[in-house]
């Protein structure tokens, strides 16, 4: 399903990365009436959404194997873009190297930090020097270009294909259940209605320099019976001084439940910007309700 049919239009979306990466793939299978446009860089691909480049972005924020994508919880914050949507993608990477290449030839591989930390036991396995490439795709189009049956890329097997690269062993993520989280981010917000299907609400806030001040300032949200499900802190600007919490909770701010957490924790915090109000991905639903 679409991760937010009310969004789903004509246009561009962007990813980071290169034809082939897996967020070109979460793009396609998400929004496939949307054309992809791929971007270098993760500032870019914000960049491209706001300056109205791109009407979408499909960005990663977290994977089940290898936590959170980090650069992304510094940047959106202050992208000044809204969080419209949700898409959850198994991913399966696959060991990839010029024709003629094996796993007797191979000393090196290269893919991006996420991939990499999500293929411990192959890398650890193979006795490889893993090499932090932009992305998968890119990576897999760097190892096609040297040509050298010693190098190897972490890629999907589209990127595999697009390269003209031999799949060396397939399926080598540590976890079989290895699932990537994207959010889908717009110029705009798109807050879904209250009182339809399960609605996630994303924000960040600051909490005051004052003993205890997180425990008091989520102490609403267990009062409130509100299901906090993400929790993430960072160091902004270079101090240890100066932390940041991400949050994800199920609720719209409407709901009485969350607006009486919302309010506690604006007393007891500083600077509370809600991110996005959309609702929960089909992923996220069947979970729920297996638990």
């Amino acid at each position: 399903m679409t991760p937010n049919p009310v969004i789903a239009r004509g246009g561009r979306i962007a990813y980071q990365g290169e034809p082939g990466a897996n967020s070109h793939m979460a793009a396609a299978e998400a929004y496939p009436e949307m054309d992809a446009l791929p971007c270098r860089t993760f500032e870019d691909a914000l960049a491209a959404i706001a300056s109205g480049e791109a009407a979408l972005g499909m960005i990663p924020i977290e994977n089940s194997a290898n936590g959170r994508v980090t650069d992304i919880h510094h940047l959106m914050p202050n992208a000044g873009l809204h969080i419209v949507g949700e898409f959850f993608m198994p991913i399966h990477h696959q060991l990839v190297g010029v024709r003629g290449a094996t796993l007797g030839t191979l000393t090196s591989v290269q893919s991006h930090v996420q991939a990499l930390g999500q293929c411990r036991k192959l890398i650890r396995s193979l006795k490889l020097e893993a090499i932090v490439g932009a992305d998968t795709a890119g990576s897999a189009r760097e190892i096609a270009e040297a040509g050298d049956p010693t190098r190897a890329a972490l890629s999907s097997r589209l990127a595999a294909e697009i390269y003209d690269l031999d799949v060396l062993a397939e399926d080598v993520e540590d976890e079989a259940n290895n699932t990537t989280r994207f959010v889908v981010l717009a110029p705009e917000a798109q807050p879904a209605p209250r009182g339809g299907d399960l609605t996630v609400t994303t924000f960040v806030f600051r909490v005051r320099n004052i003993p205890a001040a997180l425990y008091k300032a989520l102490g609403g949200f267990a009062t409130n019976g509100v299901n906090m499900t993400k929790l993430e802190s960072y160091q902004l600007d270079g101090a240890f001084t100066a932390t940041q919490f991400y949050a994800d909770v199920e609720g719209h701010p409407d709901d009485p439940a969350l607006a009486r957490a919302l309010e506690e924790l604006a007393f007891f915090s500083t600077e509370l910007k809600i991110l996005g109000v959309y609702p929960a991905h089909d992923f996220r639903v069947a979970k729920r309700a297996a638990e």
